[in-house]
């Protein structure tokens, strides 16, 4: 067990946790809820911390707030709060939706607690900010406008008391044209739903489209089937609990074509009342005359090898891992952990075709309670040549010390329900021809020359 908590805590700078600026890092400086922590609420905290949200209390106010001081510092100094929970320290930094706090809004909480939790003046108060009164569209509100096309699937009636379900319906989907979608949002049909629905995959029902099945990836034989068990099911989405939307990288999207259904694989589970709940996606469409030149895929790069064979002793750490190679030259959009409830962490590398390697993306402090969908920066997002291994490294925590554990006595395999495991990357991605990718490259190459240069005069 020694050796698995230096595996899960200690594997040096690579998985290096980074620790915030603290007050005593700094010179003393009052801070106010009004004038200092007012404003870093609205901006990072408020869309759940407010009345009948998701969060446990509201952050609107500073009556609302004061109480919560000593637990804000805590979360927030040790990087739980907001839900961004990618390493600081190593693989790629830049992404479209980011939410995480800087070091000086970290510090600026932590001096605001330390100073006594002070109100300051009232008038100092930034206007305030509209609150989110009903299940609205994440995408909306972060103004990319109401989707052009929302498709629902049928609801099923869970009791209150139940083992979990998958409740599997198909839906239509009306066109009457080929439309490419630039970006797409699952959300549970109503709030009450938000309680019951766990994960919700809109699969695509494919009209006469073979190119939307994905080809470009192969991680070997499964010995419980006969083919590539890599997503040859087109997916529009995978959602979960607390992730938002996927937003494609330009010029690229999903093609949707008249005659295509979704079929839908909802995980729901009881909430203690009976309660009805479905999925619905919402799907933003190119502009006409505008249809982008790229498919994007929705890729779940495994976690675990040999036939999705997982052991976890009771009362134990784990380690599993899984490879997946590229068969095309490769754009990584954005990188999604997903695990059940003794997730602890996963790290995405890309082994080269050279023998070299580079960490993608690690999330250390995983949180099942929200799925964190990180959508890398256009120009940072992983571009790798065909016969690159991806290599996704998954650690499991069976023990009383993991807070979501809900039996560290139990012996955990792989599975679908909440108290089984799994682990999977989930990441959309583009291929690229020879001349597409060595273009690319260049520009790329030629990008941080510059930039380099720059620095240095």
């Amino acid at each position: 067990m020694a050796r698995m908590f230096r595996m899960l805590f200690s594997t040096g700078a690579l998985l290096a946790v980074a620790v915030p600026v603290l007050a005593a890092d700094t010179p003393s400086k009052p801070a106010t809820f009004s004038k200092d922590v007012a404003p870093i609420f609205q901006k990072k905290c408020q869309e759940c911390h407010q009345p009948g949200s998701i969060a446990p209390m509201s952050l609107i106010t500073f009556q609302d707030a004061r109480p919560w001081a000593r637990a804000i510092k805590e979360r927030v100094a040790t990087r739980q709060m907001p839900p961004w929970h990618i390493d600081r320290g190593v693989g790629v930094q830049k992404f479209k939706n980011d939410m995480s706090l800087s070091d000086e809004q970290v510090d600026t909480i932590v001096r605001w607690v330390d100073g006594g939790a002070l109100q300051g003046d009232p008038k100092d108060l930034p206007p305030p900010v509209p609150l989110v009164t009903d299940n609205g569209w994440k995408g909306e509100r972060d103004g990319f406008g109401p989707p052009d096309l929302v498709i629902k699937s049928s609801e099923y009636t869970m009791p209150a008391q139940h083992q979990d379900i998958w409740y599997r319906p198909m839906s239509d989907i009306p066109l009457t044209e080929p439309r490419w979608a630039k970006m797409v949002e699952i959300r549970p049909t109503s709030l009450k739903a938000r309680k019951l629905v766990h994960h919700s995959i809109a699969y695509l029902v494919l009209n006469n489209d073979p190119d939307a099945v994905n080809q470009g990836t192969a991680n070997g034989p499964d010995r419980f089937r006969d083919n590539d068990p890599v997503n040859r099911r087109p997916q529009l989405m995978e959602w979960a609990i607390g992730k938002g939307y996927d937003l494609f990288r330009p010029d690229t999207g999903k093609l949707i074509v008249p005659g295509e259904k979704i079929s839908w694989d909802q995980h729901i589970h009881a909430s203690g009342e009976e309660t009805n709940a479905g999925s619905e996606i919402g799907i933003w469409f190119y502009p006409k005359g505008q249809e982008p030149k790229k498919r994007s895929y929705l890729i779940g790069f495994t976690g675990i090898k040999q036939g999705r064979m997982l052991d976890i002793p009771p009362n134990s750490l784990a380690q599993t891992e899984g490879f997946t190679v590229l068969k095309e030259n490769t754009i990584i959009e954005n990188f999604q952990p997903h695990f059940h409830l003794r997730g602890k962490s996963m790290q995405v590398e890309a082994i080269l075709p050279d023998g070299s390697s580079q960490i993608i993306s690690y999330v250390g402090n995983f949180n099942f309670n929200w799925m964190t969908n990180y959508i890398y920066d256009d120009d940072a997002a992983p571009l790798l040549p065909k016969g690159t291994v991806i290599h996704v490294t998954a650690w499991y925590d069976n023990t009383k010390a993991n807070k979501n554990n809900p039996d560290p006595d139990q012996w955990v395999g792989y599975g679908d329900r909440t108290v089984d495991e799994m682990a999977h990357a989930w990441m959309n991605v583009v291929y690229l021809t020879d001349a597409e990718y060595n273009a690319m490259a260049a520009e790329r190459k030629a990008k941080a020359v510059k930039t380099t240069d720059e620095r240095q005069q």
